[in-house]
């Protein structure tokens, strides 16, 4: 499989190659052409940094439209107790800090042999051209970007893109066999928890927990999910998967954190094929379990795929984040707080358009805020009606580089 970061077939100008301007926003005109900070001497014009925070802005917002169902009081609240800053200003020195990180890679590019190709130089040219052609003047006005500064910033992340891989090089990232071995195991987990559960209930769970084990242990290769929901049609078995090697110090990409000690201490104690004896009781509810296989190769081939990726874009962003931290950088604090993300102003793509893949890996940590997400393969059911199951699934994404395509300007009314 690919590396996930190739695979984010587009984090680019898509949020606004076709822009819809929400009407009565009331924001005041910027001035793109303003320094907002210098890089080792080098001017950041606000044109820039203002075209990709609505480009965050916009990516942010889609994401909770999609998962949330709604975008309302995102950017307004306030981020912290003890601070008046909001979210939406949050956004925009996260943004801000991007391209700074983009302006020290461009910098770096020749000590890694990295450039633009001219096909790079065409493709970025065209993608200019289209987005300017595409959307209104007011858009544009609101933007405060010129053609130079589109270009400025495509250019700014296919560096980015074409950096990733040398410079994760540099780190010589492995992922230890103790890191990546998978154990597989299938259960049924009957939840006990919430105020209002009767003793009597309990009892009723704990019998039905026991109605499955027993059935379980006359045919270990049975499906367990078939025999749970014999026992009651609301139930039904997962696979699960935990780190094989036990550590001291599981850290949260182990996935063995997903599952209470009680369970992970009979399950390593079982061979292939084995039903523990009894049911785990614990403070949530009864488990019944079964180990499929000790070492599962598929599930150790996706962990150490998934690990590398995650160490590498860890080491990515160590390092972007070091290099900044020793550059000349010098932030107009002035002209970036004429800059703003607000709920009332809000840029949005009816259509989002690909433009050539540019991985950057920390963009979608620092577009705030963000929902948080599980990384384990699944957890443990928390409801006694369902189980819970979060497979991790990356999709492939084609490698080739597109030329972007421009769509006319919606305004959202």
């Amino acid at each position: 499989m690919k590396k996930m970061v190739k695979r984010t077939a587009v984090v680019t100008l898509a949020g606004v190659m076709s822009v819809g301007m929400l009407s009565g926003c009331g924001s005041k005109t910027l001035d793109g052409t303003k320094t907002v900070a210098t890089v080792d001497g080098t001017d950041i014009p606000l044109g820039v940094v203002s075209l990709y925070a609505r480009e965050q802005q916009q990516q942010t917002t889609t994401m909770y439209l999609n998962y949330m169902g709604s975008a309302d009081n995102i950017w307004d609240q306030t981020a912290g107790d003890d601070s008046d800053e909001t979210y939406g200003d949050q956004a925009v020195t996260s943004s801000l800090e991007s391209v700074e990180k983009m302006y020290i890679l461009k910098e770096k590019a020749a000590d890694y042999n990295v450039e633009l190709t001219d096909d790079d130089e065409a493709a970025i040219a065209d993608a200019a051209s289209q987005f300017m052609a595409a959307n209104s003047e007011e858009t544009i006005k609101e933007l405060a970007v010129t053609e130079d500064q589109v270009k400025t910033l495509l250019e700014l992340q296919t560096i980015q893109k074409k950096m990733y891989d040398p410079v994760v090089a540099e780190g010589k990232i492995t992922v230890s066999d103790d890191e990546a071995n998978q154990t597989t195991f299938t259960y049924v987990s009957i939840s006990t928890s919430g105020d209002d559960i009767t003793d009597e209930e309990k009892k009723t769970k704990k019998e039905q927990a026991q109605e499955i084990l027993d059935k379980m242990k006359e045919d270990p290769t049975a499906d367990m999910s078939e025999i749970a929901k014999g026992v009651d049609d609301s139930y039904s078995a997962v696979q699960g998967n935990f780190t094989t090697k036990e550590s001291k110090d599981e850290d949260k990409d182990s996935g063995s954190e997903a599952y209470p000690d009680e369970v992970l201490k009979v399950l390593r104690g079982l061979k292939d094929g084995e039903v523990a004896d009894n049911i785990i009781e614990t403070d949530t509810g009864y488990y019944v379990v079964r180990l499929d296989k000790i070492n599962d190769e598929d599930a150790t081939a996706s962990k150490r795929e998934s690990l590398q990726n995650s160490k590498e874009s860890t080491y990515f962003t160590d390092t972007t984040a070091k290099w900044l931290d020793e550059a000349d950088v010098k932030a107009v604090k002035k002209v970036l707080k004429t800059l703003k993300i607000t709920d009332k102003h809000t840029f949005m793509a009816p259509t989002p358009t690909p433009v050539p893949e540019t991985p950057t890996p920390e963009v979608t940590e620092e577009a705030t805020p963000t929902p948080e997400t599980e990384k384990v393969t699944e957890t443990p059911a928390a409801e006694d009606t369902e189980t819970t199951e979060t497979p991790v699934a990356e999709e492939e994404a084609a490698e080739t580089t597109e030329t972007p395509e421009a769509t006319p300007t919606e305004a959202a009314k």
